[in-house]
């Protein structure tokens, strides 16, 4: 278990642009200080509202950046606020920047270190009756044996190349590894899935919204995927989406399906963009009942088993511990791949679209819930 405190100070120190915020007492967040986010057709608008604080614009894929001039110390979410409106009707889609925290590590709960594990058989794949592809949005990827011949890894290995040591002190950055660490929790549940990824948080757990929607962007222009997994999110200064985000996640399309984890603030304050209502929220298990860590609430949609993951890993010989291509890791971030996994595994066998199998795998007619948890996922 990580001081926590020290935790924030680390990822402040590591990000000087950030800054905690607490409009509500007891409910903080992160931004980027100094930007807003802007959805493309109201940047114009946006621009020339804020010219008062205005530095500079960055048109970018999917979202407009405004940056504001640092010595006026802009309040960005009184001023989101008031660009967007209140009421059901938004003027603006506008939003601060937030950072996203790839889940275990999440500065105001728990957290947990990858630990090295024995070698686990690959995934057998069976019978399939089509392709499937798995957008994978987060550390990147390292080669391992269960996928480093595949063409699909071939075709990207060298772009989604994970940073496993980016301050160089010969430890491995805290989540570096996550994302290969979930590309085999899905390979488990669908072991002929296409795999596509993309880096969106270094290996320190941090990215940003900016970040996650140029991503999102880029997906759907590529001709998208059948199932998207962010194992990744955060709290916003004002508990409601992010309409910029929300609208990235909407731009995929109705036949893609978005998995996200819920978070590990062992709290039911809504964690995006697993709230999202399009959106997959995936609670953490612990054998039977809610992993301590794991977030909870009404708008969470499913649970599976998220503490003492083994999956795949990194090879990596540090001063701490060696690791040799597999870990045993907890988490929300090890839940949300097996369900979407089980997702795509079932599209695969059973030739159908993301959406339909994805009422199937969470359907509460056919398997047990359990209240602010939803439907349970077996392993």
């Amino acid at each position: 278990m990580f001081d926590q405190q020290a935790r924030l100070e680390r990822v402040l120190e590591r990000h000087p642009d950030a800054v905690v915020v607490e409009p509500v007492p007891g409910r903080p967040a992160l931004v980027r200080r100094d930007q807003i986010l802007v959805a493309e057709q109201d940047a114009g608008a946006a621009q020339d509202r804020v010219r008062r604080w205005y530095e500079s614009r960055h048109d970018e894929e999917g979202v407009t950046r405004l940056r504001l001039r640092a010595p006026l110390k802009v309040d960005v979410c009184e001023l989101t606020a008031e660009l967007a409106g209140d009421g059901r009707h938004r003027r603006m889609s506008v939003s601060p920047n937030h950072l996203v925290l790839g889940q275990p590590l999440w500065w105001s709960g728990p957290a947990d270190l990858a630990r090295p594990a024995d070698p686990v058989p690959a995934p057998e794949a069976g019978p399939t009756r089509r392709d499937v592809t798995v957008a994978i949005l987060d550390t990147g990827l390292s080669p391992h044996p269960w996928y480093e011949d595949a063409d699909w890894f071939r075709e990207q290995r060298e772009e989604v190349a994970e940073v496993l040591d980016a301050d160089l002190d010969a430890e491995l950055d805290a989540q570096a590894g996550h994302g290969t660490f979930i590309a085999g929790v899905v390979l488990r549940h669908a072991p002929s899935a296409r795999l596509r990824a993309r880096r969106v948080i270094g290996g320190d757990g941090v990215g940003d919204e900016a970040a996650v929607i140029r991503a999102l962007t880029w997906l759907a222009a590529w001709g998208g995927a059948d199932v998207v997994n962010l194992s990744l999110g955060c709290h916003t200064f004002d508990d409601r989406p992010s309409p910029v985000l929300a609208r990235a996640v909407a731009a995929l399309g109705r036949r893609t399906v978005v998995v996200a984890c819920a978070g590990n603030a062992a709290s039911d304050r809504p964690f995006w963009p697993a709230a999202l209502g399009p959106v997959v929220g995936v609670a953490a298990l612990d054998g039977a009942d809610r992993a301590r860590f794991s977030n909870y609430g009404w708008w969470v949609d499913a649970c599976a088993q998220g503490v003492d993951v083994t999956s795949s890993y990194v090879d990596f010989d540090g001063r701490a511990a060696d690791f040799h291509g597999y870990a045993s890791w907890s988490g929300t971030s090890f839940a949300a791949p097996a369900v979407a996994g089980r997702i795509a595994g079932l599209a695969a066998r059973e030739d159908l679209d993301a959406v339909a199998a994805a009422d199937r795998v969470l359907d509460p007619a056919r398997r047990p819930t359990l209240p602010d948890l939803g439907v349970i996922i077996s392993s």
